[in-house]
């Protein structure tokens, strides 16, 4: 499978859930990390970032010298990370959740693939991160630490075009199933630079206070905002008991349209920022109430 859900994936193949992994199950950006105590140095990748947000330069350009000014042996590369980085709260927790319920979990990342799985090792452990796929570039490190270079998993300005992964995956897991049926797709991020995968979700759940909430609420895009972990627990705890996972999937993607738009759609995009913040903190936004009705999410 494109995506890679590996041979210690749940054998679950009706539901799937993708997570970005910098500022959504680590509070930091591993990269930032990296390359402010390793590397280029925090100024200097501030302006990087800088040329990426006006559109001088693209992502990759860009990675391609943040990630190559790095001049730290690996192993040294993960002291860093567990020194500086904040795991989310209630992540692992979630996780064991996920594998008791059959629930395939994949990280899916713009970022190195050797560093996640570094980090998720650190933090998880060896058994448990294993039963984590990660969806992401690759990279060729030296032993000395003198050389890193991204192997780019997709030949575009981003890299990794993360809805190009998803449909993968998607259609991987399609062949599984009975009935022409597709998957029910769960995409959990933070930032605006997951839009791409965000609009292949079914479900779409956006860290509380960030850009990707902001964004969400600004042009009118369904979506759950959670603190922590334990939040999309029980919202998808709420899914599976409705025993039925086609009233969530967007229209497009059900076998059947009966659910179709009879009950209408929510958007945000005239909502108050404020007050729906409020709602936010009182767990029950418009979408959220949505959820407790068991009615469809359907963008």
């Amino acid at each position: 499978m494109s995506g890679n859900i590996s041979e210690h994936a749940p054998t679950r193949k009706d539901i799937a859930i993708f997570s970005d992994f910098d500022g959504t199950i680590f509070m930091q950006d591993t990269g930032h990390v990296l390359v402010d105590k390793h590397g280029c140095g925090a100024e200097h990748r501030q302006k990087l970032d800088n040329q990426i947000h006006t559109g001088e330069r693209s992502f990759r350009d860009v990675s391609d010298e943040m990630w190559g000014s790095l001049k730290v042996p690996f192993d040294e590369s993960m002291e860093a990370m567990k020194e500086h980085l904040v795991i989310d709260p209630d992540f692992i927790e979630f996780h064991d959740f996920c594998i008791r319920e059959g629930i395939p979990f994949n990280v899916i990342s713009a970022g190195l693939k050797p560093v996640l799985r570094g980090v998720l090792n650190e933090f998880l452990g060896h058994h448990q991160s294993k039963r984590i796929d990660i969806i992401s570039n690759d990279a060729e490190i030296s032993e000395d630490g003198s050389k890193w270079k991204p192997i780019w998993r997709h030949d575009n300005s981003l890299g990794h075009d993360k809805s190009v992964s998803i449909k993968e995956c998607r259609a991987q897991l399609k062949k599984h199933l009975l009935g022409n049926k597709s998957p029910l797709i769960i995409f959990i991020g933070d930032g605006v630079s997951d839009l791409p995968a965000a609009r292949e979700a079914d479900v779409l759940f956006a860290r509380h206070g960030l850009r990707l909430e902001e964004y969400c609420i600004e042009h009118g895009i369904e979506f759950i905002p959670f603190d922590t972990f334990a939040d999309i627990e029980r919202e998808i705890a709420k899914i599976l008991d409705s025993g039925d996972l086609e009233r969530y999937k967007k229209p497009q993607n059900r076998v059947s349209s009966r659910i179709g738009n009879k009950h209408g759609r929510e958007f945000f995009g005239s909502i108050d920022t404020k007050k729906a913040r409020k709602a936010d903190k009182a767990r029950m936004s418009p979408i959220s109430a949505r959820f407790n009705k068991g009615i469809a999410i359907a963008q």
